[in-house]
């Protein structure tokens, strides 16, 4: 069990996807953290990826809440309220991702909290940051990515922009929210100082292009459009750099001389162009090669390209990403006995990262909703008959009600 944060508590107020996956992060790195939600649920127990669900629970609710402790509690009852601030007086974190304000009006804004325990780190994800012209705007990955590049460096120009086939800017945005709270519990470490720390889908959409959007910005002469080119990955990357089909799947091949891969893949007329050519004539290369890797199927393309030394990879579905050994090896997807209403189990991707060798252990599946509120409610010192009277009075609701 990663013990890296141990003896950290965070409350989290998160909801949807990019708040719980960050905080997620915490809680596989062993710090306890309290997720609190309405007696009704947050929305990612309502709503589910595919629309697929498993033992009674959703898909977004499955890959962003594992080794959190659930509470559900009526933030807008007064009892309510003093039981949740009794959980920021034994919190060094607090996290939300409302839209801004919102946690001002339910009485967890950042100033009231800060003057009650000033050692607090107060973290907030949201849209598109706390202030400034778009702050009250909905913010979510499907607009971030619309809004801020994402769509038309991946799209092609014959179809349009195109979204990336994942909620990459809720996932990186997620790190970065968890990178900005490590940072700041360091910091109170050397010096005691408590921290607000803002994270925003904007600033996680446009971290996402670095390499691209400061080509970009630092090319003399812009070029027409940023799509990306048929083959060609990016208008930034030069030739063969993309992906391109065998007669029986795809091959992604990395920067390599035109020359040796034209010897490769019999293709001659690849050595013709220069290396300038790779970044000005991307598309009449890439449909030379296209035309050369159809006529064969990938296991024929594999060890020729391994013998050239050319950087390839073939393209895997996710049946073929299961079955991959490294992903075995690596302990990159871990199966377990799940939380839902009958426990049957449940597979999950695992913490990205290892220590000391050692991949990261599930301590606890996704819960059910409220299943520790009763051990909680202990914790902050109540008996067992005033935690039944909340329940009855709806301020609170028990696993299993």
């Amino acid at each position: 069990m990663l013990d890296l944060l141990q003896g950290i508590r965070v409350v989290s107020f998160n909801h949807f996807l990019f708040g719980p996956m960050g905080i997620q992060a915490l809680a596989d790195l062993g710090a306890d953290v309290i997720a609190i939600e309405t007696p009704e649920g947050a929305w990612q127990r309502h709503w589910s990826s595919g629309d697929i669900w498993h033992d009674g629970q959703g898909m977004l609710h499955l890959c962003t809440n594992r080794n959190k402790r659930s509470i559900a509690l009526d933030l807008k009852s007064a009892r309510g309220k003093e039981i949740a601030l009794k959980l920021v007086d034994g919190a060094d974190v607090i996290a939300e991702n409302f839209r801004p304000g919102v946690m001002h009006k339910l009485g967890f804004g950042y100033a009231a909290l800060q003057a009650r325990k000033p050692a607090l780190i107060y973290a907030s994800a949201s849209g598109y940051g706390p202030d400034g012209p778009y702050a009250e705007r909905p913010g979510q990955d499907l607009l971030a990515q619309a809004l801020f590049g994402l769509m038309a460096i991946t799209g092609e120009k014959a179809t349009g922009p195109r979204p990336i086939g994942a909620s990459a800017v809720d996932h990186h945005g997620g790190a970065l929210f968890a990178m900005g709270i490590l940072a700041a519990l360091l910091r109170r470490e050397r010096t005691g100082k408590g921290c607000r720390v803002d994270a925003s889908l904007m600033q996680a959409a446009l971290d996402l292009q670095a390499e691209s959007l400061t080509a970009w910005l630092n090319k003399a002469e812009k070029p027409a459009d940023v799509y990306a080119r048929r083959h060609v990955a990016g208008w930034y990357y030069a030739a063969p750099y993309g992906v391109y089909a065998t007669a029986n799947g795809y091959l992604a091949l990395s920067l390599c001389p035109l020359p040796v891969l034209g010897e490769a893949i019999g293709e001659p007329r690849l050595a013709s162009f220069s290396e300038q050519d790779s970044w000005k004539r991307q598309d009449e290369i890439g449909e030379l090669i296209a035309a050369a890797l159809g006529k064969q199927p990938t296991q024929t393309w594999v060890p020729l390209l391994e013998r050239a030394k050319i950087w390839h990879a073939p393209v895997q579905d996710y049946a073929e990403i299961v079955a991959d050994p490294q992903i075995e090896h690596m302990q990159a997807l871990v199966t377990l006995p799940g939380g839902g209403k009958s426990g049957a189990p449940v597979t999950l991707v695992n913490h990205p990262v290892r220590y000391d060798g050692e991949a990261a252990e599930i301590r606890l599946p996704p819960q059910r909703l409220g299943a520790q509120t009763r051990e909680i409610l202990a914790e902050l010192g109540l008996a067992p008959v005033e935690i039944d009277a909340l329940a009855r009075d709806g301020v609170v609701r028990l696993d299993g009600t």
